[in-house]
């Protein structure tokens, strides 16, 4: 599984001794300029201070102002990118910042790129959010296009007096599976139905165990949750079983991430609206896989389980009915009262599986609920947890890696709104209040009291609408905070 290369260059030169097609610069919205950056406009005649006086130059976050004919300086072009206030600087903006940048010019083929690392913010998330923003803003989503729309350069220059490998290797890591990520969840479904999603996992990485379980398995194995929702496909389903070991004996962190090809909302069809976009309903699957990758290419001392149930959610003949009931792996019986809620079903016998497997901690990661998008719009992942420590430990990872998540509360009487006449649990809560909440404590009968998060991350998995630093489409969401995690893990 491989991405077009990416090569990153540390450079401590002087700005202006850098040879390169453009020479990108972050400019703080107040604040005077970094050493660096005013040593280069000194040799500019003061252009980027003129620029600034006369208001051209605002710094605000993600402006652009491109500079085509630049003088005193090796350079060709140099663009000048805000960074936003100095106080509010973070990985975050600075990832957006450089994304946007290089999406303004990533629409032509630049073989070199040189990227300012802009100081003022630890720098190692300096540099991780200036490479992997412009990585991300270096690929778009036109994955079946006769000619590509977007151009990665052929190298970055990265400039910066704290730049080293280390770092730049966890950058080219992040960067490489945020974008196979991004191109999963973009790919037509078609062509990633089960067992095409199933080929892609086995060529994930030369480190990475891939075993992978068919419908005969799957019977075998006790998996009638994941079997019921695959009944209305002519696509027969698949488990993904990832491991990454380089931890000696530890016990691993597992990964579950809900990989439904396409969701069609079974027999509780959906509309045409709601359907259009549901090639992305495997996001959580398409992470799980891009961050075990990038814990490969990093060398990461954990050891990770990764597990992906991967289904079409159709309405075939054979499709679930409402009405019916499922016995999931741990044993418990299911009453489906809507087929499109079928993704807490597939991870209902993952998650059993995953805790059988005796894990140091689990999170799993479903593009959900529309309620979780209600809640908290469609920046924030929901995060729910059995496990009020683990679950800020992971609220902290995604916050360093530049990703948002916030705690939904899971008090014992949402328990309630699952409890069915005739089996152990429902699957939908009698209404729609606190629907994002009834579908976490759904899936927290399955997790045998191991310490759990789940991250509802149907709004940012999916953009619906381009911005300066985004395109529509995957959006790779929590590859990022994944790889964080997992490069932080502190398990006895």
């Amino acid at each position: 599984m491989t991405t077009a290369p990416i090569r990153f260059t540390p450079s401590p030169a002087p700005l202006n001794d850098i040879e390169a097609d453009w020479l990108v610069l972050g400019i703080t919205k107040d604040g005077s300029l970094d050493p660096p950056v005013a040593a280069l406009d000194s040799r500019l005649g003061g252009e980027i201070a003129r620029l600034r006086e006369v208001g051209d130059l605002t710094g605000k976050h993600l402006d652009l102002v491109p500079l085509v004919t630049v003088r005193g300086i090796r350079a060709h072009r140099l663009l000048l990118v805000g960074l936003g206030p100095t106080g509010g600087l973070s990985r975050a903006t600075v990832h957006d910042a450089f994304a946007a940048a290089l999406r303004s010019i990533t629409g032509r083929k630049f073989g070199r790129v040189a990227l300012t690392i802009p100081t003022g913010l630890d720098p190692a998330s300096a540099v991780l959010g200036a490479c992997v923003g412009a990585i991300q803003g270096s690929f778009g989503p036109g994955v079946r296009m006769s000619t590509p729309a977007r151009f990665c350069p052929d190298e970055f220059v990265v400039a910066g007096p704290k730049v080293t490998d280390s770092v730049l290797d966890r950058a080219h890591a992040e960067g490489d599976c945020l974008t196979i990520a991004r191109d999963l969840v973009n790919t037509p479904p078609g062509d990633k139905h089960p067992e095409a999603f199933a080929r892609r996992a086995r060529e994930l990485h030369s480190r990475v165990q891939c075993e992978v379980w068919d419908e005969t398995r799957l019977e075998r194995e006790g998996m009638q949750a994941i079997l019921g929702v695959a009944r209305g496909s002519a696509k027969p389903p698949r488990l993904v079983i990832l491991r990454y070991q380089n931890a000696g004996d530890r016990p691993p962190l597992a990964l579950v991430g809900k990989g439904v090809t396409f969701d069609s909302g079974g027999l509780s069809l959906k509309t045409n609206e709601q359907m259009v976009d549901m090639k992305s309903d495997m996001a959580g699957a398409a992470a799980v896989m891009a961050a075990i990758r990038a814990a490969a290419e990093m060398d990461l001392p954990v050891n990770l389980l990764g597990i992906t149930p991967l289904v079409e959610n159709m309405p075939g003949g054979a499709a679930l009915k409402l009405g019916d009931v499922l016995r999931g792996r741990n044993g418990k019986t299911i009453e489906v009262l809507n087929t499109d809620a079928e993704g807490r079903l597939i991870l209902a016998d993952a998650l059993a599986y995953a805790a059988e497997q005796r894990p140091s901690h689990i999170v799993d990661l479903a593009t959900l609920t529309g309620a979780c998008m209600i809640a908290l719009g469609t920046e924030i992942a929901g995060l729910m947890t059995n496990d009020t420590v683990w679950g800020e430990k992971v609220r902290a990872a995604a916050l360093r890696a530049g990703e948002r998540a916030w705690p939904l509360p899971m008090d014992p009487d949402f328990d309630d709104l699952l409890k069915s006449k005739v089996a152990d649990l429902k699957n939908v809560g009698p209404n729609r209040y606190g629907g994002a909440i009834s579908a976490g404590k759904f899936l927290e009968q399955f997790v045998g009291g191991v310490s759990w998060v789940h991250l509802d991350i149907a709004g940012p998995a999916w953009a619906e609408h381009e911005s300066a630093a985004r395109d529509t489409g995957g959006t790779g969401a929590f590859v990022r905070t994944l790889v964080e995690l997992a490069a932080t893990l502190e398990v006895p």
